[in-house]
């Protein structure tokens, strides 16, 4: 997303040396490094802000390395307000780990996963 501005780097240093970033300024949102309980109060408002302007707001997740049960919880009630207010949060390019805590905390039917187009 060479185009997009970066919105910050967020969150405290883990001993990796990991940060989670927000990249994107539009519609679509970028999320890299560890998305955890530490960073959720940083990614609520960004993506408040993104749903007031935009209907539909695309959060990607692949280069999300680790997520937490508090974050999931902060992009479904994310999601629940859009449907509300008529608006869609989609999450896009999850990794493994983030589809597999999304079906075992039972998120997994409150957040909407883009779907990816099967070459034919």
């Amino acid at each position: 997303m060479a185009d997009t501005a970066t919105i910050g780097t967020i969150g405290r240093r883990t001993s990796a040396g990991n940060r989670l970033q927000i990249v994107g300024d539009g519609p679509r949102l970028e999320l890299v490094g560890d998305f955890d309980a530490r960073s959720t109060s940083q990614v609520r408002p960004v993506l408040h802000d993104a749903m007031a302007v935009h209907e539909r707001v695309v959060v990607d997740l692949a280069g999300v390395a680790n997520v937490d049960l508090t974050a999931l919880r902060v992009l479904a009630a994310a999601s629940r307000r859009a449907h509300h207010e008529g608006r869609h949060l989609v999450l896009a390019s999850p990794r493994p780990v983030v589809v597999r805590l999304m079906h075992l905390s039972h998120l997994a039917r409150l957040l909407e996963v883009e779907r990816l187009a099967v070459p034919a």
